[in-house]
Parts: structure tokens; C-alpha cells; sequence
């Protein structure tokens, strides 16, 4: 069984477990919830718990439900009318808002990729002694190789089992001692204070966790999927396709968001327990925090997290290069889809290959990763409102989704999340330009 929406209708048959029948479920959630944690969010959460410890455990209990709502809405659009989101955009929003938020975001996921190689590499040097530039060109090659030469519904399942490298963050947290009745106040009773930098963190979680370019990936991925299977239609034209393929992308996002707000906990309980403990209030990239963790955590915790951030950077690097690569070539009206060899959407490929190395040379160029993250967070925080705004009305809209339209529960979600996220990036993009 391929099928994961097959695996939704035929869940009451003997025969397969119910883990089994889970994994083939799960598909674009779940991808896209793992490559939320990556390097540059494993960082985030690190610093997180090392400023602050459990006492901000809640910001991922806020996150997860808003996540979800954004996440289910974009994949129930792809999922459709057979369109990614820079593709709707384009059908029923003026062109200059579509050229500017795809050359936004272009710009955003180029400055990430470019601090992922970098932490991917640097997190490679603490393990073997190999020139960080080498590492840097050689996971770039790799990341690109992969995207061009596997089949689509291969190399997707290359990226689902890459998943499952982020279960080091929970080995990780197995060998430190946990205060678990400070960590469930931390995660049950949110501390507040009035200090800048407290809320400035929230912020940065918020933003780490609701980031642009996985509205963009998840609703791709549905397109990709659909075509993928000759047995699929866009839910307009198959409409009795509905009930599976809504419930299979229920249960898709739920877990995968899920598993992405437990990874990042999982970070920073082991940060608070271990660095902010031992009096460090500061972490500035993946990398640090990882050889942070050896002389207070033991060096099987500073290997694990070391390997998480390298694992989680061959997942994530691919989904920021491509989902770049579906809004360019979406809102530019190109042949787009890995599930299209690359001479039949070479622009598409070209804009993968591009992006990967534009971020690869701005890394060998010694640009700050923490300046360019900085930059990509001033760049997500003006992009993310504007598309959340659009992506919520194109769900309620009877002329986008027919009867598929979004129910009032999601619709009230998707309009919370976006409210706090228009508030969450007017404190930060605040304190960047009056700091």
C-alpha cells in the first residue's frame, strides 16, 4: 500500500499495525512539521531554554494549535484545487502582491539556507575534523543531487525517513535529569515578565515555528502528491475523494505539528536543565549549543544534539530551496513539480539549484549566520501576515474550494493565529528598528 489516503479508508482491515498504517498516513505534515526544527530552529529553541529555562515551556503549547490551523488550511487549499499557494495567490490577487511576497521570500529562504549549511557544517567540525567551506559545498551538492536526480515519491521518501533523525533530540533529553514538576509549570502556567528581551523570545519562537515557506511546501506537496497518483484528482474535480483526503490531512497535520513542538521542547528542556543550570544565559547558533552541551551534559548528549542539527539540515535545506522554487515558478507560470524531470521544468530546477547556492557562497563569504537570521526574520515577519490573511480567505472563499470550504472551527483558528502573529512580528520588527 502507496496510498496514504488509501491507508485512511481501509484503517478498520486486519492485516497492517496501526503504526504501519499511521506511517503510510502520514506524508507533507509530517515533513513539513521535521523541517520546522531546522537548524535555525534548533538555535532559537536552544536559546530559549538557556535564557530563560522551563519558564518558557508554554510558547510551544501556544504555537501547536495555531500551527496546526495555518498548516491544515494551506494543505486543504493544494489539496483542492490542485494549485499550490503562490498559484491561488495569482488567480485572484493582484500581481504586484504575488511578485513581491515570492521575491520576499526567495530572499528569506536564501539568508536560512545560507545559516543551516553553515551550522550543518559547523556542527560537522566539532565531530570530524573537515574544513567547514568542504562541509559546506559538499551538503549543498548533496541536498541539490538529491532534489534532481530522485523521483519524486522517492526522494519525499527519503525526506520522510530524515525525520526520524530528530529522534536524537529525544535521546538527547533521555540523558539529562529533568525537574519534571518545574517543567510542567513551565509548560501549564505561563511565567510572564516585563523583561524586553522575554518577550522578544516569544517572538522568535512564534516565528521559528510559523514560518512562510511551510504554508508554501505543504500546499505544494499536496499538488505534487496528487499528480503523483494517477488514482487522485483535485478534490473539485474528484469530490468524492473528500472524506479520505481530508481526514488523512486532519491526522497528517495533527501529528506532524505535534511532533515538531515536541522536538523543539525537547531542545529546550535539555538547554534549561543543562546550560541555563549551569549559569550560560547565551547560545548564538545550533553549533554552540551543542559543544555547550559536552563539558555540562556528557559528550553522548553533545554527539546526539550534534548529529540532530546535521540531520535535520539534509531535511530542512531541501524544503527551504524548493519551496522557494514552487512560489517563483508558480507565481512566473513555469512547469513546476519534482514529480517533472528536470528538462521538462529547468527553470524550476534552476531556481533549487540557485538558491542552495546563493546561500552556500553567502556562507563561504563569511556572512554572519546571525545577521542573516536576523534579516530572515525581518523578512518572514513582514511576508507571514499578508499571506496567512490571503491563505484564510482563499479557504473560506466558494469560488477557490467549492463545497470543500473551511469549517467556522478552522476558519476562527486560522484568524487567531494570524492575529497573533500580526502582533508577534510588530514587537519584533519594533525592537529591530527602534533597538
Amino acid at each position: 500500500m502507496t496510498d496514504s489516503e488509501s491507508a485512511i479508508a481501509v484503517a478498520g482491515r486486519p492485516g497492517a499495525t496501526g503504526r504501519s498504517r499511521l506511517w503510510k498516513t502520514l506524508g507533507p505534515g509530517l515533513i513539513t512539521g521535521a523541517a520546522d526544527d531546522d537548524p535555525s530552529g534548533i538555535a532559537t529553541y536552544a536559546q530559549a531554554g538557556t535564557q530563560f529555562g522551563l519558564g518558557v515551556a508554554w510558547t510551544l503549547v501556544l504555537t501547536y494549535p495555531l500551527m496546526v490551523a495555518i498548516q491544515a488550511i494551506c494543505a486543504r487549499i493544494g489539496r483542492t484545487t490542485g494549485h499550490g499557494i503562490a498559484g491561488n495567490l495569482r488567480k485572484y490577487y493582484p500581481n504586484w502582491i504575488l511578485q513581491s511576497i515570492v521575491a520576499l521570500l526567495f530572499t528569506a529562504n536564501v539568508l536560512n539556507l545560507g545559516a543551516d549549511l553553515g551550522a550543518m557544517a559547523e556542527s560537522t567540525r566539532l565531530l570530524i575534523p573537515v574544513p567547514a567551506w568542504m562541509a559546506v559545498l559538499v551538503f549543498g551538492a548533496i541536498t541539490i543531487w538529491g532534489q534532481v536526480v530522485f523521483k519524486h515519491t522517492r526522494y519525499v521518501a527519503v525526506l520522510k525517513w530524515l525525520t526520524l533523525s530528530l529522534f536524537a533530540y529525544f535521546g538527547t533529553l533521555v540523558t539529562v535529569r529533568i525537574p519534571w514538576g518545574e517543567l510542567v509549570r513551565g509548560l501549564l502556567w505561563p511565567q510572564l515578565s516585563l523583561n524586553r528581551d522575554f518577550w522578544l523570545m516569544g517572538v522568535a519562537v512564534l516565528g521559528t515555528t510559523i514560518s512562510p515557506y511551510l504554508f508554501f511546501w505543504q500546499a505544494a506537496q499536496e499538488v505534487e502528491d496528487t499528480k503523483a497518483r494517477p488514482s487522485r484528482e483535485p478534490l473539485l474535480r474528484a469530490p468524492g475523494q473528500a472524506p479520505q483526503a481530508i481526514a488523512r490531512i486532519r491526522a497528517d497535520t495533527l501529528v506532524g505539528m505535534a511532533f515538531s513542538n515536541l522536538v523543539g521542547l525537547a531542545i529546550l528542556v535539555t538547554s534549561a536543565v543543562t546550560l541555563h543550570a549551569h549559569g550560560l544565559k547565551d547560545v548564538g547558533t545550533a553549533a554552540q549549543a551543542a559543544e555547550a552541551l559536552r563539558p555540562v551534559a556528557g559528550t553522548w548528549a553533545f554527539m546526539l544534539f550534534a548529529l540532530g542539527i546535521v540531520g535535520t539540515g539534509l531535511l530542512s535545506v531541501p524544503v527551504l530551496a524548493t519551496s522557494a522554487a514552487y512560489a517563483l515558478g508558480e507565481a512566473r507560470r513555469w512547469p513546476v513539480g519534482l514529480s517533472k524531470s528536470p528538462h521538462r521544468a529547468r527553470a524550476f530546477y534552476g531556481a533549487i539549484v540557485l538558491s542552495t547556492a546563493l546561500g552556500a557562497i553567502g556562507n563561504l563569504l563569511k556572512v554572519s549566520p546571525i545577521k542573516a537570521l536576523v534579516w530572515a526574520a525581518v523578512i518572514n515577519g513582514v511576508v507571514a501576515v499578508p499571506v496567512m490573511v490571503m491563505v484564510v480567505l482563499l479557504g473560506t472563499r466558494a469560488d477557490v474550494m467549492g463545497e470543500f470550504r473551511i469549517s467556522k472551527r478552522l476558519r476562527v483558528a486560522g484568524w487567531c493565529a494570524t492575529a497573533i502573529m500580526a502582533g508577534a512580528s510588530l514587537v519584533f520588527l519594533g525592537s529591530v528598528l527602534w533597538k
